[in-house]
């Protein structure tokens, strides 16, 4: 116990020495974040303009279908882009050159969505702002609203849509620097802490009525909402919680991820919080306990640094 408290003490020592430093991320992509069916298409479109970046472009698919190239909303807005019939055959391209428009092939309408996304972008240049931040808010209230503004408008709707694709942003950006602390951390490894020796329970959220017990996802989600952080119930929705950090990047408080497909987010299985010295706190499986497991075995995934506005980024349904 006492060697769990130093480290969480270390949380805010590391957290003093990185005054100086910034969740940066380049134009890169973060490891697996993006489904590799997709990744490449991301990649190439989301470069397709200044005002856009894979990252963005990959925070905006997933917000709008959770990479599901099938799904129709209540509005009629289809596919993996989540188009309105309408605004397809207004915007819609021929991504890959096959000679059709098809809405529900991604290999169309990831490019569409890049596509229109830099239209609006041309047609905001001149507002006052960041030229991003306002084609985000044309893209949910529309360019003349942008442009009679003079930069984002004074809609709620719209400014929480700037808000969480901007905040998700980061969960698929590669970081090029080095990321700061969180303040939260420190909270939510005393909570697990608290649960060391507790027997495992599929689908466990720790209620009276389940003995107190938990699976993996759920001891993480217990463990940031006892520190007033909301996060998705399921591990592969946790991980876009916030921006990645590298295995020699990774501070106490951080989750971490394992699963059998190192390539692709929505295949995670497993969640655990770190805890320092290549270890973690995690309910592991039926018949064991929340405990110490190592971190570093082959279906090692990667990690996401939680943040209140990376969790609050995150789509209800995906």
């Amino acid at each position: 116990m006492g060697f769990v408290m130093l480290l969480v003490i270390g949380v805010y020592v590391v957290a003093g020495n990185l005054v100086n430093s910034a969740t940066t991320s380049g134009r890169g992509l973060a490891k697996g974040a993006v489904p590799s069916a997709y990744k490449q298409l991301v990649q190439q479109w989301g470069n397709l303009c200044p005002a856009l970046s894979p990252a963005l472009l990959a925070a905006q698919l997933y917000q709008e279908s959770g990479w599901n190239p099938t799904v129709v909303s209540p509005a009629d807005a289809r596919g993996i882009a989540q188009f309105i019939p309408g605004t397809w055959a207004t915007h819609g391209i021929d991504g890959n050159g096959d000679g059709k428009r098809d809405i529900w092939d991604p290999n169309d309408a990831i490019p569409s969505a890049a596509s229109y996304d830099c239209e609006l972008a041309r047609y905001v240049k001149t507002v006052p702002g960041n030229t991003t931040d306002n084609m985000l808010a044309a893209y949910n209230a529309g360019a003349d609203r942008v442009i009679k503004a003079g930069g984002v408008p004074g809609i709620s709707e719209t400014q929480n849509y700037v808000q969480r694709i901007r905040s998700l942003e980061k969960s698929f950006a590669a970081p090029v620097q080095r990321l700061d602390p969180t303040r939260q951390a420190a909270g939510a490894i005393g909570f697990a802490q608290s649960k060391l020796g507790t027997p495992y329970l599929w689908g466990g959220n720790g209620t009276a009525d389940q003995g107190g017990r938990f699976d993996c996802s759920g001891l993480t989600k217990a463990a940031y909402e006892a520190v007033g952080i909301t996060l998705p119930r399921v591990a592969n929705d946790q991980y876009n919680a916030g921006a990645h950090p590298s295995r020699g990047q990774l501070l106490p408080g951080d989750l971490v991820f394992f699963s059998d497909n190192l390539t692709d987010s929505r295949a995670i299985r497993h969640v655990g919080i770190y805890v320092g010295g290549g270890y973690m706190i995690d309910a592991p499986r039926s018949g064991a306990v929340i405990r110490f497991d190592p971190i570093d075995t082959p279906d090692y995934f990667g990690a996401t640094r939680v943040t209140e506005d990376g969790a609050k980024a995150l789509p209800t349904k995906v």
